[in-house]
């Protein structure tokens, strides 16, 4: 029986895309370099703020040093606007009222930096209890390495096999199957469902609340 639900953050709990994409944008104009539409910003973030800026920067400016540069600076610029547009996608509230009900242990695993991961879940989740909330650290391997997805399974006090990631990028089914979590695709988050399958995805599902319905399935307890 799945005993934990493991959220990612970003497309997953909540819609941070146009915070995320002004802050990068501001750094690029920063740096000489074209900003990109908001929703270009889908395919380049889940994998760390250095990869962000890997995809966002043009090919001629892939200079370690200016991409180092460049999350330092979205670290300073993110921090004065990531309330702006940021909020839990519908459904989401009712999911986690529901999955407190059951008694489920929730935690957040996610690559933002770990301050701003924390900030958002204290501004915008905070009416629900998780047992850890792990953004990304210097000390920790990002996702898709699995040590941050065990190190929530133990602040959870479970073992993997009985936890259910839910995220909407390969890196997240990626880190669910290395972690020996159950990988469930969110789809209305930033990445496709042909992307969610092809990373290991057991199950995709297009609303919050069909993840209750996945967790009442007799077949899908069996799974598990």
């Amino acid at each position: 029986m799945v005993r934990g639900v493991c959220f990612d953050l970003d497309g997953t709990l909540l819609d941070t895309l146009h915070d995320i994409a002004d802050a990068a944008n501001s750094v690029l104009r920063q740096y000489s370099c074209p900003p990109h539409p908001v929703d270009a910003y889908r395919l380049m973030i889940g994998d760390g703020v250095n990869v962000l800026f890997q995809r966002a920067l043009p090919p001629d400016r892939q200079d370690p040093e200016l991409i180092q540069q460049c999350a330092d600076g979205f670290r300073r610029a993110y921090a004065e606007c990531w309330n702006v547009h940021t909020k839990p996608y519908p459904g989401i509230p009712e999911l986690l009222d529901a999955l407190t009900r059951r008694g489920l242990k929730l935690a957040v695993l996610s690559n933002k930096p770990h301050k701003h991961t924390r900030d958002c879940v204290a501004a915008y989740l905070s009416r629900w209890r998780f047992e850890t909330v792990l953004g990304q650290r210097d000390d920790v391997p990002r996702k898709p390495d699995p040590a941050g997805a065990h190190e929530a399974a133990a602040e959870m006090g479970l073992p993997p096999e009985q936890i259910l990631y839910l995220g909407d990028t390969a890196v997240d089914m990626q880190t669910a199957r290395a972690a020996g979590m159950f990988p469930v695709g969110a789809l209305w988050g930033y990445r496709s469902a042909e992307e969610l399958r092809q990373a290991g995805a057991e199950v995709l599902i297009d609303r919050p609340s069909e993840l209750l319905n996945l967790l009442d399935r007799s077949e899908f307890d069996r799974s598990v």
